[in-house]
């Protein structure tokens, strides 16, 4: 009877010891992380952010703790390996504000790339970027094509920003009014308030102006790169005094429910690993040795 229960607190030891394993990549030991590759079965995701300023009322880090406040709340759901901060983007356009971090393009290009491979490398047989920082869409964009350069036995995958246009607006998602979205804005600071509340200084929103000054006079469809700053010099656009916890949470919830299913997809998904070898095949190129 003493042996049974022994091996039975032991079976259950086990059981609540893998059902404990931190999703964070860097909370992990050497010997739980291969376990959390497993029950993760290679799906590891990183949340993308950037140092920015975000108008008179949000933190530098803004994107940062949307971005990882809804893949952390997703793995609760759908167990995935989440990778710590990153913040190695695109954000030029900013540099002319205090606080940001505008990395050089090809240290952009580099980075992304040496950071997938190395998780590649560690057991992470689809990598997942999600960024909370519309800036990099641009980056991401042209940075999963060029997955298909040279053969490799990992897949990259992608969760857009905006999510689906065929999702109905979850309730106490809706603005106060209209307008006050955009970069900085009403949506934006809630989603921060709801991950760090601390951080958001909503009295501060009038203090700079959020309006779209349209100082070019060019076509619809033509655009430069120069066209942000010269619709929006403040790097604000909208109005963040609005902005709530509740609507916060309310945006976070439908952004975690889509987290949660594009997971759960990814981590099913055999299709574009089949695929993505078959296209390899054809090219005729080999493998990296480093791949093997």
């Amino acid at each position: 009877m003493m042996i049974r229960t022994v091996l039975a607190g032991l079976a259950m030891a086990g059981l609540m010891a893998a059902q404990d394993l931190s999703p964070k990549w860097d909370e992990l030991t050497a010997s739980d992380f291969v376990k959390a590759i497993d029950k993760a079965k290679g799906v590891c995701i990183i949340p993308m952010g950037i140092l920015e300023k975000h108008g008179p009322a949000g933190p530098i880090g803004t994107d940062l703790f949307d971005a990882r406040h809804a893949v952390l709340s997703a793995v609760k759901e759908e167990y995935a390996v989440v990778f710590p901060e990153y913040f190695v983007g695109q954000i030029f356009e900013a540099q002319h504000q205090p606080g940001t971090i505008a990395y050089s393009t090809h240290l952009q290009m580099e980075f992304l790339k040496e950071t997938t491979d190395e998780m590649a490398r560690n057991g992470c047989t689809k990598v997942v970027l999600y960024s909370g920082h519309g800036g990099n869409s641009g980056l991401i964009s042209y940075f999963t094509m060029t997955q298909l350069e040279k053969p490799k036995n990992w897949v990259l995958y992608t969760i857009s920003l905006g999510g689906s246009t065929n999702v109905a607006p979850a309730p106490g998602t809706a603005p106060t009014k209209p307008g006050v979205d955009g970069h900085a804005g009403e949506s934006e600071i809630s989603m921060v308030m709801a991950a760090r509340p601390e951080l958001v200084h909503t009295e501060r929103s009038g203090t700079q102006s959020g309006k779209n000054l349209a100082r070019l006079d060019l076509p619809a469809g033509v655009s430069t790169s120069i066209s942000w700053y010269s619709m929006y010099p403040n790097h604000y656009a909208g109005d963040s005094a609005g902005a709530t916890a509740a609507r916060g949470q309310a945006l976070a919830g439908q952004t975690i429910a889509r987290v949660v299913a594009a997971i759960r997809a990814i981590k099913s998904d055999q299709v574009a690993p089949r695929l993505q070898k078959e296209f390899f095949d054809k090219t005729g190129k080999p493998l990296e040795t480093s791949q093997q």
